[in-house]
Parts: structure tokens; sequence; C-alpha cells
């Protein structure tokens, strides 16, 4: 994969993921309150779905502070509605900072719950055979594929967990308030690296660093991959169970 290509996919990959997993969210509430008719309760459901994920990220904070020696707070994985109607699934309180730690706190999530989907999607639930079909367009074993992933051991309870996952481990709006300053500071360096290498002509070295780079993108494809895949294997069904539901009760909910 080279460098142009792979930056396609991460971007094809990212957009994909972020609109089918806000429609998947959509299915499920949308599930859970016509089966309810609460909207306290159906909040309650989802979060219950998704809780593996949502330990997950919340101990990934607690730890990664505890780690770089920052005072923690509370600790919560409970659910709760926030002013802007967005749903709070958990937090933890953590003692302001310098921006490089807060930066590594915020990224924890998504460090430690992309090599939970890396692992789970490579080996229990083996998705790189379904990635590669799709990545070379081998439309004619695709489906023969999908057919066959449920025979491997444990398949259900792996796909499960990399769902609850791959759904939560991405930052939200507080955990990213460090990573513009941290992101510049970096740029600025790379930049840096890159005028050295054309004006001194260290060709190696930089060479090195896009060898680096690319394996980076690689890594970063490889889990929005894995991820993409499970939501989008996930949301037909749930597509499906919402329409019948409505179908059977009568009602109907905006899509947004």
């Amino acid at each position: 994969m080279t460098n142009v290509i792979g930056l396609v996919w991460l971007i094809l990959l990212a957009v994909a993921l972020s609109i089918i997993q806000r429609k998947l969210h959509f299915e499920t509430q949308a599930i859970f309150l016509l089966l309810t008719r609460r909207r306290e309760i159906a909040l309650v459901l989802f979060s219950i779905m998704f809780l593996p994920g949502i330990i997950l990220h919340e101990c990934s904070h607690y730890l990664m502070a505890r780690l770089l020696g920052v005072r923690t707070g509370r600790f919560s994985i409970i659910p709760r509605p926030r002013a802007n109607g967005r749903l709070q699934l958990g937090f933890v309180e953590t003692a302001s900072t310098d921006i490089f730690r807060d930066a590594l706190i915020g990224f924890s999530p998504l460090l430690i719950g992309s090599a939970f989907v890396i692992y789970a999607g490579m080996n229990p639930l083996g998705l790189s055979v379904l990635w590669e079909a799709i990545r070379y367009e081998e439309i004619g074993i695709i489906w023969k594929v999908i057919i066959s992933l449920p025979s491997a051991t444990d398949f259900w309870l792996w796909f499960y967990l990399t769902l609850a996952v791959s759904s939560t481990m991405f930052p939200s709006a507080s955990d990213r308030r460090a990573w513009f300053p941290v992101g510049i500071f970096f740029a600025v360096l790379l930049i840096l690296f890159i005028l050295l290498n054309l004006v001194l002509g260290f060709h190696e070295n930089f060479k090195s660093l896009i060898i680096y780079f690319n394996r980076g993108i690689q890594v970063v494809v490889l889990i929005l991959a894995v991820s993409t895949i499970v939501h989008g294997l996930t949301f037909p069904l749930a597509w499906l169970i919402r329409n019948l539901l409505m179908n059977m009760k009568g009602k109907r909910l905006s899509i947004v």
C-alpha cells in the first residue's frame, strides 16, 4: 500500500465509519425506544449494550492518568443526557495538568481500543480475509467470506466485544481539548525535519521517516477497516428490526 493509496483508504474509511456509526447508534436507540416507550430506559439499555466499550474507555483514562501521576476524582459509567442533546456514557475526573499529559489521557481510549480491535479483528474474528477481498475488489469471494465468518470459535462473543469497543473508543470533545496545541507542535517538528532533509540532504533519514509514516497509515487503515466492517455487518440487522417494530406498533421515528 503506497502513501497516497493509504491516505485515500484512511479518509474513505474514516468518513464511512463516522456515518455508519452514527446511523447504527440511532437505529439501536430507536429499537430500545420503540420497545420501552420511555427515553430514559432506552438510554440505559443503549449504554448497557455498549458497556464493555464504555468500561474500557473510562478505565483507559483512569489508568493513563495514574500512570502519568495525575490525580483522579469521580469515576462513572452511568449514562446521562447533556444540555446539547447528546448522551454522555461515562466520565473520569482528572486534575488539570500540562497539555502533553492531557493529550495522552484523552488519547488513551483510542490507543487501547485500537489495540483490542486489531487483535480481535485479525485473530478471533478473522476479518483480515474479508478486508483483503474488499480492498482488492474480489466481489466473487466477499459473500463467501461473510458466510464463513460465524464458524469461527466464539465468533459472536468477539464480534459483540469488537462492536462495543470500536463504537466507544473514539475521543469525546473533552478528550480532544489538548490535541490542537500538541498537534501543532508535532506538525512543526515534522515540517522542520522535512526541510532539514531537503536542505542538508539527509536522504536516508527522510526515507526512514516515510517508511514509518506509511506503516502508521497501514495500522490506522486496518483499525478503521475492522471497525467499519463490524458496524457495516450490524447496521442492516438493526435497520430491519427498527422498521419491523415501527410497522408492528404503527409508530414513526425521524431519522437524523
